[in-house]
């Protein structure tokens, strides 16, 4: 991507007013405008926005460059259930990403990628297989919002759960949250925003101090130092005590409970010793275990518990007084359920 070019995508409907006052000695109102057609209206070119001047339409369109635009839509695959899609968009500067569009009885969800890839190197996720090639931008990231944003099907909450750690890129991801709070482009609620995190602690620190009172989710997938590690390297820097200890400081600050996102892998964390452990370390925390699961990926030879094993550990979360669900999963059927984006060619994703 040109870094010279504009990305007004990225921009409030106050900040394209400025912009537009500074920048093209135009009236702050024409940056309202602008706004207007970009989140509200949908379109697909300046040539579309009829009540802006045509000197000014032109102006726009070269200092945006091929920045305005959509993202192109190399692939797009629909679950059987008709519940999931996903699609692999293509960005101005050639690279790919994977965004998915969940149907909920609540309303529509959407999973965002911050990153073009993932440099985390989690065991059992796709994502890091490449490493990570960039940060997205705020525009970028929103983007992958308006491209399932339909006038008749709202998009209504959006889970930062894709490709990428959310707090490696965090100057950019919390101008797209505040973007989606703005009542000029979604107006969502930051209660239906959701940030997953590896556990970077001063990540989560600084987000505690923004006042931006959005849900926490902390990738957790064990209840030991050992074993955590081994799943996650992170854990090496960043060991559980320090990261539950962040936690804390996180729910004290914005009073939100603290989601931990804990993949279960049949042989490795799926014990009821282990259940135990997990309870002893959520014990007097605001915490809400979410059970995963473990995706199959066809590099990896992890494999989920039974139904009934993960019945059994979520049952003694429950006995210790531990606020525990079992996620939902959905589109594993087309590679885009938890740990499996990894932005590639969707015939291909789909077969494993």
């Amino acid at each position: 991507m040109d870094m010279n070019n504009l990305d007004f995508w990225g921009r409030s409907p106050q900040e394209l007013a400025d912009l537009m006052k500074a920048r093209f000695k135009q009236p702050a109102f024409r940056g309202r405008q602008l706004a207007e057609w970009l989140y509200k209206r949908g379109a697909a070119s300046f040539a579309d926005m009829t009540n802006l001047p045509q000197g000014l339409r032109e102006a726009l369109r070269e200092a945006a460059g091929m920045t305005f635009a959509l993202p192109v839509v190399v692939a797009n695959l629909v679950s059987n259930d008709r519940q999931t899609e996903k699609a692999l968009l293509q960005l101005a500067d050639g690279a790919e990403i994977e965004t998915v569009l969940m149907r909920q009885s609540y309303g529509n969800s959407v999973c965002v990628s911050s990153q073009v890839g993932c440099a985390m190197g989690c065991a059992f996720c796709a994502s890091t297989k490449g490493g990570c090639q960039r940060n997205l931008s705020r525009g970028e990231m929103l983007r992958q919002v308006f491209h399932f944003h339909k006038e008749h099907a709202p998009v209504s909450r959006v889970v930062i759960m894709g490709s990428g750690e959310p707090m490696l890129n965090y100057d950019e991801v919390l101008a797209f949250i505040r973007l989606l709070h703005d009542p000029g482009v979604i107006g969502m609620s930051y209660r239906h925003i959701t940030l997953s995190t590896c556990g970077l602690v001063d990540g989560i620190d600084r987000l505690a101090a923004e006042g931006v009172p959005i849900n926490l989710a902390i990738s957790l997938h064990a209840s030991d130092d050992e074993t955590r590690s081994k799943l996650m390297p992170v854990n090496l820097r960043h060991p559980i005590s320090q990261v539950l200890a962040a936690a804390k400081r996180y729910a004290d600050k914005t009073g939100r409970r603290v989601t931990y996102e804990y993949t279960m892998i049949e042989g490795i964390n799926s014990s009821l010793q282990q259940a135990d452990a997990l309870a002893g370390l959520m014990a007097g925390h605001l915490s809400h275990v979410n059970l995963i699961p473990v995706n199959p990926i066809r590099e990896k030879g992890f494999y989920p518990p039974t139904a009934a094993a993960v019945r059994s550990f979520a049952e003694a979360l429950e006995k210790k007084g531990i606020p525990v669900s079992v996620r939902k999963t959905m589109g594993d059927d087309i590679a885009a359920a938890c740990g499996q984006l990894r932005a590639q060619r969707l015939d291909t994703a789909a077969r494993h």
